[in-house]
């Protein structure tokens, strides 16, 4: 076959898929020059492709301001691959328990990239801090989840995620290679991370990690609230059952402690 498309379509398929993770919760709606610029694509073509998905139902054109959005079949997908997850089918029953204990919110997250991606969530018995974030994306290294993702695996890959940008998001977050080394340890050494006011001002998280069969991190379990009731000494109380959780879902996955 000529050229480097090793399949026929790839490339269309590889731009289709360019388009649609364009979109954030940050920027939901843009506008088609800047779809374009984002993905590379001159306006064409970009044009032509958001023109299928819009025919299939994975992007909406706001009419009044000609720009896109995702559509209801992007919404109706991600929905079926969030209910086949089975760390979320595995996870679930800890949540729950975990919030009815705490009364703060318990929260199912993987690693992204270099973004925590929440997979699932139960909150708490408190108004404050009661919002849903399921599907939102935090920077790794500013949360107790990524923390806990990234002490536990493999060097090679640390390494290269800590080799990246840790890009400051409040006045606590650990923006060095040096001083998230020695977090990393600390976090090993106790089995649980600690995010105190890293990711946003007044929030405090506790997490642990969630194994799969093959003994890799694969997700992390989390509680997390007000700084203002999560004070010390709740941490050590509230980090024992998150790392209890954490090693429930770790079996139900398959998980065997060596």
């Amino acid at each position: 076959m000529a050229g480097t498309e090793p399949y026929p379509g790839t490339q269309a398929v590889l731009r289709a898929m360019a388009l649609l993770k364009a979109f954030t919760d940050a920027q939901p709606e843009i506008g088609l020059s800047e779809l374009a610029r984002a993905v590379k694509l001159n306006k064409t073509t970009a044009y032509r492709m958001l023109t299928a998905l819009e025919s299939e139902g994975f992007v909406s054109k706001n009419r009044a301001t000609e720009s896109y959005r995702l559509g209801p079949e992007a919404i109706a997908l991600g929905g079926r691959a969030m209910r086949a997850n089975d760390l979320r089918a595995a996870s679930r029953s800890e949540l729950e328990a975990l919030a009815q204990a705490t009364t703060e919110t318990a929260s199912l997250e993987t690693l992204i990239d270099r973004d925590m991606l929440v997979l699932d969530e139960v909150i708490g018995g408190h108004v404050l801090g009661a919002a849903q974030h399921i599907g939102a994306r935090w920077p790794a290294h500013a949360t107790s989840t990524g923390k806990a993702i990234l002490a536990f695996l493999p060097e090679s890959e640390s390494n290269a995620f800590l080799r990246g940008a840790l890009l400051k998001s409040t006045n606590n977050t650990i923006t060095t290679q040096t001083a998230m080394r020695r977090e990393l340890t600390r976090i090993r050494e106790q089995s649980y991370a600690v995010a105190t006011e890293e990711l946003e001002d007044g929030f405090t998280a506790i997490g642990a990690p969630v194994f799969n069969h093959d003994g890799k991190a694969v997700a992390a379990i989390s509680v997390g609230g007000p700084s203002a009731r999560l004070t010390s000494d709740r941490i050590s109380q509230i980090a024992e059952r998150v790392v209890s959780a954490a090693k429930a879902v770790s079996q139900k996955l398959g998980y065997r402690e060596r």
